[in-house]
């Protein structure tokens, strides 16, 4: 399904559910964003904690 078409359906749509469209689709943009935003800060921490021992000092103690 094409967007354009994809607009048009939800047009079509009574207007309390277009507004559930709506929020469930800002909810998932909200829910990648966040994933992508951890994922990039992980990925610039992880150098971090490779050469740090002082940030992983504490990991022996885990069982």
């Amino acid at each position: 399904m094409q967007t354009v078409d994809l607009i048009q359906e939800i047009q079509r749509l009574p207007l309390a559910k277009r507004f559930y469209v709506v929020e469930e689709t800002l909810k998932s943009i909200k829910k990648d964003e966040l994933n992508q935003q951890m994922e990039l800060a992980a990925e610039e921490l992880y150098s971090d904690y490779l050469n740090d021992k002082e940030l992983t000092a504490f990991s022996s103690l885990d069982l």
